[in-house]
């Protein structure tokens, strides 16, 4: 089988759809299959002239006897090209973007809309996002499949052993990650001892990402607060507490990995994020509810034995969440049909 993988920018970037991305065409490659990557620059969701003449032009070079597979946010670009022989790969729709302004929103709802509904198969990362795309976008349910993200086989985090608390949040440096909210959340509890490490990709939204810096200035906790491009090992080993208070999340690709590694969560309750976080494993706010969130994470910060406790029952769950290689085999037998 020879598969054409299409996707924003870079493969190599850093953030939970280009994970998915990568890990399917690794694992799909380690079965024996061809994957081609075919990166579309421009602007993306909302495609600039760049990003559709790069659309078209990739589109032409395509083998004709391979299969093609679109990452749904690169599929905006490919609007108007015959779609009849695509399988989209759809986190979450492009036009549910946070921050996107409202009448570009609603374009690209109106074309995600018209292209859902032909495109012959969607794949999606996780059952609420498949029961959207039916109800909100009209796409024929016998036509989309689920395979939710895969997870590694990782180290327990040992934490920070310090008096205060790590909290890491990873995500990229865009609006719909709420990263503000976090921020300035930790800001009221100026009384407690903790640091934040925010390791996500800034090129996906400069201008947001240094508003986020900004912001840290302005609420007078930079010194408490890092940015960083990527999470490494080292940082996961000593993070005490993992937070993410995104507006939406397809599934939380980075949430479960905070939980395979038996660390206690903080996040919102968007998309799978309650499905796939237990109310035992962490705690789980209305999106954009500084007042809850900020109580919330005063309890676990002060709270070193209810944190370890959290944190013992997501390794547990953590553990029973699919592999890569697993999600690759079903990913290929949907591709293969």
């Amino acid at each position: 089988m020879h598969v054409c993988l299409i996707v924003p920018g870079p493969l190599a970037t850093v953030t939970g759809g280009h994970t998915y991305d990568r890990r399917m065409a690794g694992g799909l490659r380690a079965l024996g299959h061809t994957v081609q990557a075919v990166e579309i620059g421009g602007r993306l969701p909302d495609p600039d002239q760049a990003a559709i003449y790069a659309a078209r032009t990739a589109w032409s070079a395509l083998p004709p006897d391979c299969i093609r597979l679109i990452d749904g946010l690169a599929l905006p670009a490919f609007d108007g090209l015959p779609l009849h022989q695509v399988t989209a790969l759809i986190h979450h729709p492009a036009s549910m973007e946070t921050g996107v302004p409202d009448d570009v929103a609603h374009r690209l709802r109106t074309s995600e809309t018209a292209m859902y509904r032909d495109m012959p198969r969607l794949v999606t990362t996780s059952e609420q996002t498949a029961e959207m795309l039916a109800k909100e976008f009209g796409a024929p349910p016998d036509r989309i499949e689920v395979i939710i993200p895969g997870i590694d086989v990782l180290p327990e985090s040992p934490g920070s052993a310090g008096p205060g608390c790590h909290i890491l949040s990873v995500g990229a440096l865009i609006p719909r990650k709420g990263h503000d909210i976090l921020m300035r959340a930790l800001s009221r509890l100026f009384d407690l001892d903790w640091r934040l490490t925010i390791a996500g990709a800034s090129d996906r939204d400069p201008v947001h990402a240094a508003q986020l810096r900004a912001l840290a200035d302005e609420l007078d906790i930079a010194q408490r607060v890092r940015f960083t491009e990527a999470a490494t090992e080292a940082l996961w080993a000593e993070t005490d507490l993992f937070a993410l208070t995104s507006y939406f999340e397809g599934y939380g690709v980075a949430i479960a990995e905070a939980m395979r590694r038996g660390i206690a969560v903080a996040v919102t309750n968007v998309g799978a994020v309650p499905t796939l976080v237990g109310p035992e494993a962490g705690i789980v706010c209305a999106p954009g509810d500084l007042e809850q969130y900020s109580k919330a994470l005063r309890r676990l910060i002060f709270d070193r034995e209810l944190r370890r406790a959290m944190s013992n029952i997501a390794r547990e769950a953590g553990q029973t969440l699919p592999s890569w290689n697993a999600q690759a085999e079903r990913l290929a037998g949907v591709l293969a049909v």
